[in-house]
């Protein structure tokens, strides 16, 4: 997905790129053709309702000329809201631009080294193990990881204050605040807590490697559950040094909530990665006091997924930072997500493009979904890195009086937000490209 965009916006740039693609010569556990873009997983591209953030990304795609979303509007079959297409209609039409495009030279063959020059490394969430091993020995094997272990994160204002609290354990805070929101459990609470997550459906994994076992510091919520009923009471449910205020206790058991430190207005729920259907990890969590009305900006997932530790090595440009001729997209970059992964190909071929006519790389806006998203890449905690997908909480808030005014009418405020992202991805359109 990713180099395939990356090799198209360089090619319509006018520079000369070669593409290297190592099926038909070496397969993956998930793909079944030789196709560029093949998708292994859903055929959706997610949500085309105006003003969500989903739609916003793929809207600023369109603008600037993407190849992927072209051929995803031709191959569209119906699927209500979400862009979803004929998953080999969308990979032959891909390939087929690809191959007849006179300036992307397209070379069916494994690599395990980088060539000399310009390199974009976007290698997907299956990257061999030869190339693993360059890509290590670029940024340290240390900051690269295989598996994803990633907790379901809330829209903050969904999240009951009337029951959940805010405290850190045994009063310690930073800076003299309050680090987390807590939601407490008694006993009864907890016992039925319990026996969902011991009744939920898990998702089966598509691919071989997502039967590997788990590593054992990182452990589904449903497996701790599955080892015993007080499992989760002495691990990420563990109500020791709290206090709700609300009785004068220590509860039961407690779920604690951590603010995103770059996802503004959303709160992750701490140690709850988990391997259960979206569905029921909406329909299990919201038994949590305090949840009953979450809205889910993002599910506990842990899957097979090859991705480098972004913000200890790029800028917002993609580049890596010792290596300025080095770019990553796509799912190796630590995005989520089919579109996700489009948006960072582009950019990183727009960007590699510029650097091969010798002008500098600019950064998309920070206002736009492409900006946010490149932002977060570069500029999440190194120390706690979780891939993304695209949401509102990861674009720049509005300002105070606006906020004010729609206070009541989210519609209204992802509406602008939008009008705000477009009308600056206009004006770098307009000087930059």
């Amino acid at each position: 997905m990713a180099g395939s965009e990356a090799a198209w916006q360089i090619a319509r740039r006018g520079c000369p790129v070669t593409l290297y693609e190592m099926r038909p010569a070496r397969s993956t556990p998930a793909h079944q053709t030789d196709r560029l873009a093949e998708l292994v997983c859903s055929n959706s591209l997610k949500s085309e309702q105006e003003s969500s953030a989903p739609w916003l990304l793929k809207e600023e795609l369109r603008r600037l000329g993407s190849l992927l979303l072209r051929a995803a509007e031709t191959a569209r079959v119906p699927g209500g809201h979400a862009l979803t297409v004929d998953r080999n209609m969308f990979a032959e039409q891909v390939t087929s631009a690809i191959e007849s495009e006179p300036l992307i030279a397209l070379r069916r063959e494994e690599i395990s080294s980088l060539p000399d020059g310009i390199s974009i490394i976007a290698s997907g969430p299956l990257t061999s193990d030869s190339l693993a091993k360059e890509i290590a020995h670029l940024t340290g094997s240390d900051r690269l990881y295989f598996y994803d272990s990633i907790s379901p994160i809330v829209e903050a204002e969904t999240v009951d204050t009337n029951v959940a609290f805010w405290a850190s354990r045994y009063g310690k805070s930073t800076d003299g605040t309050q680090d987390y929101l807590n939601c407490p459990l008694d006993r009864d609470q907890y016992e039925a807590f319990v026996d969902a997550l011991l009744e939920g459906r898990a998702v089966s994994g598509h691919i071989p490697e997502d039967a590997t076992p788990y590593f054992e510091a990182c452990l589904p919520i449903e497996e701790l559950a599955r080892r015993g009923r007080e499992t989760l009471r002495f691990g990420p449910m563990k109500p020791m040094g709290l206090t709700d205020p609300r009785t004068g206790r220590r509860p039961y058991a407690a779920v604690q909530l951590r603010q995103e430190n770059l996802r503004a207005a959303s709160f992750n729920l701490v140690g709850f990665q988990n391997h259960l259907r979206f569905a029921e990890q909406a329909r299990i969590l919201r038994m949590i006091p305090g949840l009953a009305n979450a809205e889910f900006l993002r599910f506990g997932q842990i899957h097979r997924n090859t991705y480098i530790n972004a913000p200890a090595l790029l800028t917002a440009t993609l580049q890596l930072r010792r290596s300025p001729n080095v770019f990553f997209a796509g799912q190796i970059s630590g995005v989520e997500g089919y579109v996700e992964a489009i948006a960072t190909g582009l950019m990183a071929g727009m960007h590699a493009a510029a650097i091969a006519a010798g002008d500098s790389p600019r950064a998309l806006p920070r206002e736009t979904a492409l900006g946010s998203l490149c932002h977060y890449i570069s500029a999440a905690d190194a120390a706690d890195y979780q891939p993304a997908n695209i949401t509102f909480d990861l674009l720049p808030q509005l300002d105070e009086s606006t906020r004010q005014r729609l206070r009541r009418d989210k519609a209204a405020r992802h509406a602008e937000v939008c009008r705000r992202a477009l009308a600056a991805l206009e004006e770098y359109r307009h000087a930059y490209v």
